[in-house]
Order: C-alpha cells, then structure tokens, then sequence
C-alpha cells in the first residue's frame, strides 16, 4: 500500500483519546482521518484535540462518506457487534475494545461478518502484549513448560469502582467487574493456554459493596444506580482436562489495590506472569527463574502497531475472532451459572 493507511474512530471516550488515536499517530504511513461520537461535542472536542479532519455524529454516515481501511470501535460493549459488523461489511479491518460484545450471539455474527467480508476482526486484549506474556508465550512453545493443565486468573481491585464512564451500567456494557477486567486475565490465561475448548463452567457473582457508599479509589461511583456485579468468580473445566480458576471485583476486602495476575502450571514447568517467575525441576534440582530485564513499552501502542503491521503485511493477528467467541462462550456461561446457581455445560 503507497498511499496512507485511513483510519476512523467510532467513540471519543477516555480510551480512544489515551490509547487508540495517539497510537495510530505515532505509526508510520498512518492517518487518522475520522471520528464519530454520539455527541457531536465530544467528537468535535476529540478531532481538534488530535487534529483529525472529518468529524460525525453518526458512524454510519461516516463509514458511508469516507472511505476507511481501519476501523477502531471504542464504544460502550452493547454497541461493538452492530459497529463492528457495519465496518466489516463497508470493507474496514475492525480492532474491537474488549469485550467483544455482550452475547455469544453477536459474536459469532461478528466472526461472520469478518469472514464474509475477508477483513481482520481483531480484540484489544492489550495484557497480550506484555513483556511478561510475550515472553512466557516463547517458554511455552519451546515446550519448557509443557502441557498446561492448570491455571489462575486474577483481576482484583480493593475499592476500584470505576468514578466515570458506563461501567456500572449494565444496560451498555452488559455486566461488571468480570466482562470489564476479569476478561483481560481471562484472556491472557487462555492466551498462553492455546485457548481451549471450554466444556464446563461454574460461577457465581456478587454484588455486595458497590452499590452503598463507600471509600473510592478511582473516584465517586454513582452506588444509588450500581446495576452490575462488583465481584465474580468460577470455575472452567476444558475439553482436554484442563482446568482453569477466575476471580475478578471492582471492590473486595483484600489486601492490594490492585492485582493483575495470571498463573499456569504445566507437566515441565509453571509461572506466574506478574511479575514473570518461572518454575521448574532440571538437573536435579528445582529452579526459580526470574529475567534480568524485560523492555519498557505502552501495551496499547504495541497492540496498535501490530495490528496496522497485519493489515500492511495481510497475517492475522494473535487476537482472531474464534478466540472472541469462545471467550464470550465462558463470560456468559458464568453469568448464566451465577443465575441459576448450576454448572453450564458448553
């Protein structure tokens, strides 16, 4: 391709603004050329801001006035599949916000779409791209870690209820704290685990502390409307005989802020990602291995410059839309158990 890659942004939010836009401007042979927001405000706001020439309100007049190459949706999860879908039939690649919608339903739409469109349908799973995972995921396929059998994901915040934003509206963004941090660590743990089929899942949900008043670390939520779960966890049982165990919460009594982590044992070795330790048993004798020095990077800018470096390249990209689905396949399996408080077999 000669000519510059076109870009469009469809939500003007906190994400798109920190993330998105100045990473694709910080690409070579790469133009953000349109923006679209709901409130017209916002979108104006944002393209002066970033100096982005073409501003609507509506993403559909923009995907039929502009012709695109990309498309990044950063809107709230109720909107991803319809955006996504209406990119991919206008010819656009799609780099979708996590989650990748709120059911199973319009994921698999999602993944035709992409298919039918033979366009790239990327999830921004950013924690992919971690020093610390890349380099695991390199353990892993040398075989030094063997065959994954179980695993931990983690995504646990004290008193992390979001102050801004739609998160605590399930409404728009479909559930709480496990479709909005705990499907990053779902994510990476499925990730290094060559995501399985999942067969069984168990799950329960609470929401105990986010909708009273209380200390806020990342702001004042509105507890008055809190409609989502504060805390989730469960247990997935794989087709292969793995097994996998998640707990995620905006607000739990615990010790840390905030703990991110993913944990993984296999037949030849185990880690744990965050920081990276690696544990194995050679020569007699059982190791602790830590690296010297990892490299100091933004995920969402890595995450962006891959997925440009795809399209330029036409390779898929480490996040497809099989893996959205089976990852939606298991959010949704464990909010359904959390309902009817049994196992949902998939």
């Amino acid at each position: 391709m000669t000519r510059p890659l076109r870009i469009g942004i469809i939500g003007t939010g906190e994400i798109a603004k920190g993330a998105h836009i100045p990473s694709y401007q910080s690409c070579e042979n790469v133009e953000v050329i349109a923006v679209a927001n709901r409130t017209l405000e916002k979108a104006k706001t944002c393209a002066d801001k970033f100096q982005i020439p073409h501003v609507y309100q509506d993403y559909e007049t923009m995907l039929n006035e502009i012709e695109l190459d990309a498309v990044s949706i950063c809107t709230p999860n109720k909107f991803h599949a319809d955006q996504a879908i209406a990119a991919l039939n206008k010819g656009c690649h799609v780099l979708c916000e996590k989650p990748p919608a709120i059911t199973v339903e319009e994921v698999i739409t999602m993944e035709e779409a992409a298919k039918k469109a033979g366009k790239m349908l990327a999830y921004a799973f950013h924690y992919r791209y971690a020093p610390e995972v890349m380099t695991l995921k390199k353990f892993i396929e040398a075989n030094e870690i063997g065959e994954i059998y179980s695993a931990k994901a983690t995504a646990m915040r004290r008193r992390g209820i979001p102050g801004w934003g739609v998160f605590t509206n399930k409404e728009l963004q479909g559930g709480g704290a496990l479709i909005d941090i705990g499907v990053h660590m779902l994510d990476t743990a499925l990730y290094l685990m060559d995501y399985p089929e999942p067969d069984t899942v168990l799950g329960t949900t609470y929401e105990k502390l986010g909708n009273r008043p209380g200390v806020g670390l990342l702001g004042d939520w509105d507890w008055k409307n809190f409609s989502v779960e504060d805390m989730a966890n469960a247990m997935i049982t794989f087709k292969n005989g793995a097994t996998l165990m998640l707990e995620a919460a905006f607000a739990a009594n615990v010790e840390k802020d905030d703990v991110m982590q993913v944990s993984i044992i296999g037949d030849q070795g185990g880690a744990d990602v965050f920081p990276l330790k690696i544990y194995q048993e050679k020569h007699g004798v059982l190791l602790d291995t830590t690296p010297a020095y990892l490299p100091s990077y933004s995920l969402h800018t890595k995450q962006i410059h891959d997925f440009v470096q795809c399209i330029f390249t036409e390779t898929e990209p480490p996040s497809n839309p099989r893996q959205g689905v089976i990852l939606q396949k298991i959010v949704s399996a464990i909010y359904e158990s959390a309902k009817t408080r049994n196992a949902v077999k998939l």
